[in-house]
């Protein structure tokens, strides 16, 4: 079976198609993404930005394309903050629907987090023994999963996002240090006010910002996934790049090694994210995945379409 999943974030469009044998597991037959930034101004209007919502309807048809290129059987796709947020967000979904044939649904925080769980648990191969922090950095939104044995599962959505914060608060190129220190402040008491006292034994990283960083890191002039995905990334390394991100101009972000083009203008922010997360849990490292809600898509249409087994 041949499946395509869509997710349609703040910051960037992303369609994975996989083939899927006898033994149900995914073998990749285009993994895409695009920035086409659908989050732009929706924290501070409350409704989509024309150009950025007819760039992402472009990208989310011609990716719809190539998965009808490849013969898929079903098309499953999610949208998340920037379409949670919108007034407009309803209609969009209309839009996407008459222009490229593609349902997409908005699901919660929750939701999202949910997914993002699977693909690491599937994508990670992290047992269930674990005691997982799984942080999904987003757009308009961070997701924080808390996983431990015989416990419930307990997820949380901030409105912490890499656009939505460097749109609130980095008005300065670079950013200047008020911007920076107000930006710290502001994640550490949303982490504070959560209330979680926790220590896990690993703490995993979803989405663009972690695995940005993660290629600069690296040097990589060519994203490489498989370079990327189960890197071990340490706090220290984290710090020296978000100090790093936070000194340059934007034309020089841009030419960083590893950089994502669309990405150079709201990567500080993102960094401050993940650097606070880890500094308020704890956590020495942090395990890059380059699988995140695509791929919980994609393992949760594998495990619907599998019989259960005769008891």
């Amino acid at each position: 079976m041949k499946l395509a999943a869509f997710d349609v974030g703040s910051n960037t469009v992303l369609m994975l198609v996989v083939e899927c044998g006898p033994d149900e597991k995914p073998h990749v037959l285009a993994d895409m993404s695009r920035i086409t930034r659908l989050g732009r101004g929706v924290d501070a209007s409350g409704h989509l930005d024309p150009a950025s919502a007819a760039r992402t309807l472009d990208t989310i048809a011609e990716f719809a394309d190539k998965a009808r290129a490849l013969a898929v059987e079903k098309i499953v796709g999610v949208a998340t903050a920037a379409l949670r947020d919108a007034s407009d967000g309803a209609d969009f979904l209309t839009r996407v629907k008459q222009h490229a044939g593609v349902t997409l649904e908005i699901i919660t925080g929750q939701t999202e987090a949910q997914l993002s769980y699977l693909s690491t648990l599937k994508g990670l191969r992290l047992g269930a023994a674990d005691k997982l922090l799984i942080v999904d950095i987003g757009g308009g939104s961070t997701e924080l999963i808390r996983a431990e044995p015989d416990r419930t599962l307990e997820v949380v959505s901030l409105q912490l996002g890499s656009v939505r914060l460097t749109e609130r608060i980095i008005h300065h190129d670079p950013p200047a240090a008020i911007e920076a220190e107000i930006l710290r402040a502001g994640i550490d008491k949303a982490l504070r006010q959560l209330g979680w006292h926790y220590r896990a034994d690993k703490m995993v990283g979803i989405a663009g910002t972690v695995t940005t960083l993660c290629a600069i890191a690296l040097g990589l002039n060519r994203y490489s996934p498989e370079s990327v995905h189960g890197y071990q990334l340490g706090a220290g390394e984290v710090s020296r790049l978000v100090e790093l991100l936070g000194s340059m101009p934007l034309e020089r972000r841009k030419q960083l090694p590893g950089m994502e083009p669309g990405r150079a203008d709201v990567l500080f922010a993102g960094g401050v994210i993940l650097e606070r997360v880890m500094n308020y849990f704890g956590c020495e490292e942090v395990i890059v995945s380059d699988q995140g809600v695509r791929w919980g898509l994609i393992w949760r249409e594998i495990e619907r379409q599998t019989p259960p087994i005769n008891s």
